[in-house]
């Protein structure tokens, strides 16, 4: 194995460049990598099957390694485009409530609880997951980046959850990971009020880690892998203290988002208009 190696995890379109840097331990996964024509940077179903193969080789990868005491291993989120995500495919969620199809939106908010789930404990101690946020970070988009373990932003971002706007709850993982950072009160508080937060005041509120200036997001994510790799020892038992002391259970992500596929199926056609909207101005901004 080379020192940087390019993975091809399959022959279908994934939208995900995944590679893996042998002598940081670490691999790196950057969304949106190749976008098809008016291609809407969000969690389609190809993306999240291609983050979800990305980490089952990681896990894979260290499963072989026989040595108790193999170095604390990273997983880098990261983007390929101006923007870190957008959230939920809003145009699949309109299809699939319009049709009454209950089974295919709990399959997909299930497909994205399990990504969550594995940024946040992919193999137990031995991976420690990064955000790097260098655009905008919206709905699921903030909650990818909130269930990794350190999040580092660039300034001038803006990060926020806007499914209120359509009277939804962002429900693939926000309560769960947003109340280890912040109290449960502000939590809700940020949950409801829609608003879009720039990431120097996301870094006062203690939600980004590491605040830095635009274009230094990727330098900052690999001086961080470089410090982590000297204490690995502690970083892989502060990662099991943190599981202890806030424990996160795919079955209760789970029970979240079988409510949030509830809620969404109660939406009337005021809240559908309203995503209806949403979706425009995304396919407005995919276009430019």
């Amino acid at each position: 194995m080379s020192l940087l190696e390019r993975l091809q995890l399959n022959d279908h379109p994934s939208f995900v460049r995944h590679e893996s840097h042998q002598s940081q331990s670490a691999d790196w996964c950057f969304m949106h990598s190749d976008p098809t024509t008016n291609y809407h940077p969000c969690f389609s179903i190809d993306l999240l099957n291609g983050l979800k193969q990305s980490q089952e080789h990681i896990r894979q990868k260290l499963a072989s390694e026989n040595d108790p005491k193999a170095r604390i291993h990273h997983l880098v989120l990261a983007s390929d485009t101006n923007v870190f995500n957008l959230g939920g495919d809003l145009s699949l969620f309109h299809k699939l409530i319009k049709q009454g199809n209950r089974g295919q939106l709990l399959s997909y908010a299930k497909l994205c609880v399990e990504v969550a789930y594995n940024f946040s404990r992919l193999y137990e101690d031995r991976v420690h997951s990064i955000a790097i946020i260098q655009g905008d970070a919206l709905g699921g988009g903030f909650e990818a980046a909130l269930c990794c373990h350190t999040i580092i932003a660039e300034k001038g971002c803006g990060m926020g959850f806007p499914e209120v706007l359509f009277d939804l709850f962002p429900g693939m993982g926000a309560y769960t990971f947003l109340t280890r950072r912040v109290p449960p009160a502000r939590a809700e508080r940020m949950m409801l009020d829609a608003k879009i937060y720039d990431t120097e005041e996301l870094y006062q509120m203690g939600i980004v880690d590491i605040l830095v200036e635009k274009g230094d997001g990727i330098q900052a994510a690999n001086d961080q892998i470089k410090k982590h790799n000297r204490m690995g020892n502690a970083m892989r038992s502060l990662n099991t203290v943190r599981n202890a002391c806030a424990p996160v259970s795919l079955e209760q992500l789970l029970a979240v988002t079988t409510e949030w596929v509830d809620a969404a199926m109660r939406l009337d056609d005021r809240g559908l208009k309203t995503m209806e909207r949403l979706i425009n101005a995304q396919t407005r901004r995919a276009s430019h």
